[in-house]
């Protein structure tokens, strides 16, 4: 089990920046992998960026260019750095560790952090 807890949401303008962090109960070095997931109203869960144990990242296409996933090991803390933001990046931001048991996911989650981009 792990608990993970976002902070940083918060409402900017269109073209601002935010960054949002997600503090582990315990080591993240322990998980394959941590990412940031959100959610629109009226829309799915999408990936937003991930780092794998290795450092290797993944981004969606809408937010290359304009955010970073980094990790802290040391902190067991996973940050977003968002910058150039627009409206539709408004949602509810989750943090998310998953654990590979041979073939099994095992997802944990944080309880989400609202960010609102205003036009």
């Amino acid at each position: 089990q792990v608990q993970l807890v976002e902070s940083g949401g918060g409402l900017v303008q269109a073209g601002g920046s935010l960054r949002l962090s997600c503090a582990a109960s315990r080591s993240i070095s322990s998980f394959n992998t941590m990412g940031w997931y959100r959610q629109a109203p009226g829309k799915q869960r999408e990936l937003v960026a991930s780092i794998h144990s290795g450092g290797s990242t993944n981004y969606a296409d809408s937010v290359k260019g304009r955010f970073t996933i980094s990790r802290d090991n040391a902190k067991n803390t996973v940050y977003l750095q968002m910058n150039s933001l627009k409206p539709e990046d408004t949602a509810v931001y989750y943090c998310n560790a998953r654990l590979w048991v041979g073939a099994l996911p095992f997802d944990y989650w944080g309880q989400g952090t609202q960010v609102t981009v205003s036009s």
